[in-house]
């Protein structure tokens, strides 16, 4: 009943749509093709790929199709138990995924601070940053990933490298010798000597911040200016809890598109497994483990993050 009073009223007799149940159709319309998309090509290949976790499967050359033999818990005994290599992973890419993620946020926000800023050129400056989301796309991580070009000078570069000559060397053996918040200067070098990484994974982050950013009425900062307050306060506590509902969004996004990348060694020995050894079990076991562990990560940032967000009225 509480449904019907929401989306429906009666108007000359007639049940019409509320404008809450129009912006419902419209919303709907445009989840439409995805759903159609999603039923039409997607779920039956998942219901299969959950077959295959609890089977050993084998290429039915004469039906030409898959046969599978139940096994129960086997292929998930093997990804955990047995194989040397999937726990190890999983555990070093959430590690880097923790120590990355954080940078991005905080890389993009900054960025987007001062793209917002009114400056000359700022469409062609905005057009730049945007640049490493084409640059990083399947072509061009492929090219750079399999250039042997690349790959061979980067070996050089290594075996000639006897010095500490990194971006942050120098100042790292200073500092880490003078034990100045080691820990934490560590993580500092870390994220600088990845910077290029931050910088192509960072595009989308930036764009969103940016959007959030100009939805900020100006008078808020007119009236806290009027008030005497800081452009430090201004931002904690004004920008900063106005796009906190988009740190969310952004945080999902970086952890879905980090642990994702192709050069991710989880997604690596899924691909090995499945395609070039043809163990689809025990292939597709490791990916729905690496699923359910990308989900449980994504809750619990939802979790956490979600109970600080403010949501402006």
């Amino acid at each position: 009943m509480r449904f019907i009073t929401k989306y429906f009223m009666k108007k000359d007799e007639k049940l019409t749509l509320t404008s809450e149940g129009r912006n419902a159709v419209t919303g709907y319309l445009f989840l439409l093709p995805f759903i159609v998309g999603f039923l039409s090509f997607m779920f039956f290949p998942i219901i299969e790929s959950l077959r295959m976790v609890f089977s050993q499967v084998t290429i039915d050359i004469i039906n030409n199709g898959f046969a599978m033999e139940f096994t129960g818990m086997e292929n998930l005994k093997r990804v955990f138990t047995i194989d040397p290599e999937f726990v190890r992973f999983l555990t070093e890419e959430i590690w880097r995924m923790v120590l990355i993620v954080p940078a991005i946020i905080i890389f993009s926000l900054f960025i987007a601070l001062l793209l917002n800023q009114e400056f000359k050129a700022r469409g062609f400056v905005r057009a730049v940053f945007f640049l490493p989301v084409i640059l990083s796309s399947g072509v061009m991580i492929g090219l750079e990933t399999n250039n042997s070009l690349l790959t061979s000078m980067a070996e050089i570069i290594r075996e000639g490298n006897t010095l500490k000559t990194s971006i942050t060397g120098v100042l790292e053996d200073i500092l880490v010798a003078e034990g100045a918040a080691a820990d934490f200067m560590e993580y500092i070098f870390i994220i600088v000597n990845q910077i290029y990484d931050i910088a192509m994974a960072s595009g989308i982050q930036i764009i969103i911040f940016l959007s959030a950013l100009q939805t900020i009425p100006p008078s808020m900062f007119e009236a806290a200016e009027i008030e005497g307050a800081t452009s430090w306060e201004c931002f904690w506590k004004i920008t900063f809890p106005m796009v906190s509902p988009l740190i969310l969004v952004n945080v999902v996004y970086s952890v879905v598109d980090f642990l994702l990348r192709t050069d991710n060694r989880v997604m690596l020995k899924i691909n090995t497994a499945t395609i070039q050894m043809m163990q689809f079990g025990f292939g597709t076991a490791m990916a729905w483990a690496y699923f359910l562990a990308v989900m449980v990560i994504i809750g619990i940032a939802i979790g956490i993050i979600s109970r600080k967000v403010y949501y402006y009225e």
